[in-house]
């Protein structure tokens, strides 16, 4: 089976995603060894760290999309957060492309990246930086938007960022982006 085809199938079964993370997160940090082949040229690392949240929001899938993909309305959020309100960031407004292949700056533009895919109102994939990681270091944040009751859950994912940012990045996904966004729907529905 080729590269597509795991990860089509893993992003498209949320049993096996969540049983994966979870099982990477039992690990924890535990140092595992790195494979190498008979030359010593090619290397696996077994290190890499995940995060995967599931938040829940009293809005609709169209409307977290549009605050996700808005720079407006992601100004609330911003707005909102703790790096903004303690001042760890700028307080620029978002700039926000939101197509395929479209760019986004974030917090300051501490926040940096692309959008690799955009499905309206159920998926927003990013090629997703920080501004002091290492130059060409990016990440990939998922969110897929999922009806929740009458909200909408994100089954968020996040990988490929560098090993050991993994505690700061979960607990900065809530204090910038998801309870922030909490705070902003109650604000503006």
């Amino acid at each position: 089976m080729n590269r597509t085809d795991d990860s089509t199938q893993l992003t498209h079964d949320p049993l096996r995603r969540r049983f994966l993370v979870t099982g990477t997160l039992s690990l924890g940090m535990a140092a595992l060894p790195i494979a190498h082949s008979q030359d010593g040229q090619d290397r696996i690392s077994r290190q890499a760290e995940a995060i995967h949240q599931e938040p829940t929001f009293a809005a609709s899938r169209a409307v977290i999309y549009r605050t996700m993909t808005d720079a407006r309305r992601f100004d609330r959020i911003m707005a909102l957060s703790e790096s903004v309100k303690s001042a760890q960031v700028g307080k620029r407004p978002a700039k926000i492309n939101a197509h395929a292949g479209g760019a986004f700056a974030l917090f300051g533009e501490f926040i940096t990246g692309r959008f690799i895919e955009l499905v309206p109102d159920q998926l927003i994939v990013q090629a997703w930086r920080v501004g002091n990681w290492s130059p060409g270091t990016y990440s990939v944040a998922r969110y897929e938007l999922v009806d929740d009751g009458g909200g909408t859950r994100i089954l968020f994912d996040h990988t490929g960022f560098p090993v050991g940012a993994a505690d700061h990045l979960a607990a900065g996904w809530h204090s910038n982006y998801w309870d922030p966004l909490r705070e902003a729907l109650k604000m503006h529905t």
